[in-house]
């Protein structure tokens, strides 16, 4: 089960005017399970999204910013995105580009538009062809039960070795207006920054430029769903995407307003809170890790140290021991490629617990205050290199048996 990660409810999970919802059982990878999820999106949303960095980048993948880019150049507005679980359509060349378009295809016949105006993303097994027929037939189910209060199927839907649905809703009011957001995210393994294989769908009321959407999904997907790790892994598929649905009151037009600047504060923290609960999902995790590291000369090279720290395998693996062996996350921290790092400066916190002070074990750390943090399922690693004051934080897991096992036997 996730750490301390709570089943969202339902009902908590709040509809947002603008878009609509609908799922299929499929059969793509294993009958009775949601795999096919349509978002209709109204015709006054801009949207945005970010991408993975993996060279091999998905099908889907290359079409969805694809189709972003000629709807930003035609004026004509995204009207859905199309989203299966159980096969990634990736390493799969030109078929796979093709099987994509046929979906995309089928799913403008069923609304009314042209193919260019649906966004199409996958997770999945890859190097398989997309069982293509097998979405398109789950098509007129998911259409026909479009709805808006869909948010809890919606998360179920993407999930592969999740162990249970991600989603969220938050009420913000900013400059007088009510904005309703809602959101979903999925993934549990080959996650790692500059995305993961993840995938993030939030949603909100307000009419935004896309011009300012655009600058506002790389600002919250910096704060949050490339703050994560759990293998070091980048996946083929990864997306995030924002929906400004037009449909409330608030207007926003400018990066430089008040309002972008409490919108950008409400969207950060609920894409952090899904975010974390990819992490806290991981495969086999038992415990949620933040690391911080402070008093950098630039995020940068606080980001390089906390990384090294979070995909590090030893560390990962003491963590689940509850060992104290901390000596690896010196070591983790050594390695990063700040090569002028100056560790005879560094100080190293395990909680409330100083283990490591000028470079050296602190002579008041005792290994049994160490195991104390360790035995806990929510740890906070925090790293001082007394360099400036630049900080970054990364949130990872432990690297537990079950881990090999779920990977071992992915594809069964």
């Amino acid at each position: 089960m996730a750490v301390n990660s709570p089943l969202p409810v339902a009902s908590a999970l709040k509809p947002v005017a603008g878009i609509e919802i609908g799922f299929a059982e499929a059969g793509i990878k294993k009958p009775n399970r949601k795999d096919v999820l349509v978002m209709k999106v109204a015709p006054t949303a801009t949207v945005s999204g970010v991408f993975t960095l993996n060279r091999f980048c998905a099908a889907p993948v290359q079409i969805a910013k694809a189709h972003l880019a000629a709807a930003k150049e035609s004026g004509k507005p995204v009207a859905a995105l199309l989203i299966n679980t159980g096969n990634a359509n990736a390493g799969t060349g030109e078929l796979g580009l093709s099987l994509a378009n046929e979906t995309c295809a089928a799913l403008a016949a069923q609304l009314g538009c042209e193919a260019s105006q649906i966004l199409p993303f996958s997770t999945g097994v890859i190097l398989e062809p997309l069982p293509a027929a097998k979405v398109i037939a789950g098509l007129p189910q998911a259409v026909a039960g479009l709805k808006a209060d869909n948010w809890y199927n919606a998360a179920e839907a993407i999930m592969t070795t999740d162990t249970q649905p991600k989603a969220g809703s938050r009420t913000v009011t900013i400059g007088g207006h009510t904005v309703t957001m809602s959101g979903i995210s999925k993934g549990a393994g080959m996650i790692k920054p500059n995305m993961a294989t993840m995938l993030g769908y939030l949603a909100f009321d307000a009419k935004v430029a896309q011009p300012v959407l655009d600058v506002l999904v790389k600002q919250v997907a910096d704060k949050s769903f490339n703050c994560i790790t759990i293998d070091g892994d980048t996946s083929t598929n990864d997306s995030f995407m924002l929906i400004a649905t037009g449909a409330g009151t608030l207007e926003i037009n400018s990066v430089d307003s008040p309002e972008y600047a409490e919108l950008a504060a409400a969207v950060t923290e609920l894409s952090l809170f899904l975010a974390q609960a990819i992490v806290r999902d991981g495969e086999g995790a038992t415990k949620f890790i933040t690391i911080t590291v402070e008093d950098g000369a630039s995020v940068e090279e606080c980001r390089k140290i906390a990384y090294s720290i979070g995909h590090s395998p030893l560390v990962k693996t003491a963590f689940f021991a509850s060992d104290p062996n901390l000596g690896r996350i010196l070591a983790a921290i050594g390695y990063a490629g700040v090569d002028d790092l100056d560790v005879s400066k560094l100080n190293l916190y395990l909680d409330d617990v100083w283990v490591a002070k000028n470079g050296g074990r602190n002579p008041d750390y005792k290994e049994e205050d160490g195991q104390r943090v360790m035995k806990q399922s929510e740890i906070l690693v925090r790293v001082k290199l007394a360099r400036g004051a630049a900080a970054a934080t990364v949130y990872t897991c432990d690297l537990s048996h079950d881990y090999v096992s779920i990977n071992a036997d992915y594809r069964s």
